[in-house]
């Protein structure tokens, strides 16, 4: 696994940040998310080859004892799909909307980076067997402010699991050292 970046201009003036995962490199457009703060905006939806040289590198990461994997939707869910398949972990997936058909959700609102507004994590009711008095990894493509890892923690400790791991493709910003991640994109402030 290697991981290499640097920051570059693409010829239509964009700014871009190079990044590597495995074999596979992509330049990251560096986008405004708040006024003079932007981001290197990784967005691995859509990216297959990004996301199975993530997803088999983070696979090899996951802690002894870890039962179960956990992620938040949507960007994530292609990886945690890969993650599950590599190492034969189920996952279960926290929605960011709550469906008629879920039973006994558990909720909590979180204001991401990328999002910049308030939105909701919900655990479907029916998942908490999966996670009661297990061992879970959490799984996302980037941890920046915390604030969505924070809230994945507190639902996932109120149904009684234990968060034993977190793993990302991408750390963000201040340095995470209880992320296990592949690498770590700057904040870019103007």
């Amino acid at each position: 696994m290697s991981f290499w970046t640097d920051l570059r201009i693409t010829l239509f003036g964009v700014k871009t940040y190079k990044v590597k995962v495995g074999n596979v490199e992509r330049d990251l457009p560096i986008v405004e998310v708040a006024p003079n703060v932007s981001v290197a905006l990784f967005n691995m939806l859509g990216d297959t080859e990004v996301t199975e040289a993530a997803g088999k590198a983070l696979a090899q990461l996951i802690p002894d004892g870890v039962e179960v994997l956990v992620t938040p939707e949507v960007k994530a869910l292609s990886l945690a799909h890969v993650i599950s398949r590599e190492s034969g972990l189920p996952y279960i997936v926290i929605r960011k909307t709550q469906k008629p058909y879920m039973i006994n959700p558990v909720a909590r609102e979180v204001v991401s980076i990328t999002t910049g507004k308030p939105q909701l994590l919900v655990l479907d009711g029916q998942d908490v067997p999966t996670i009661k008095g297990h061992k879970v990894a959490i799984v996302d493509d980037v941890v920046s402010s915390g604030g969505t890892l924070h809230s994945l923690q507190q639902i996932i400790e109120e149904v009684g699991g234990e968060v034993a791991a977190v793993i990302a493709v991408f750390t963000e910003g201040q340095e995470r050292p209880e992320v296990t991640a592949l690498g770590h994109l700057p904040l870019f402030t103007e």
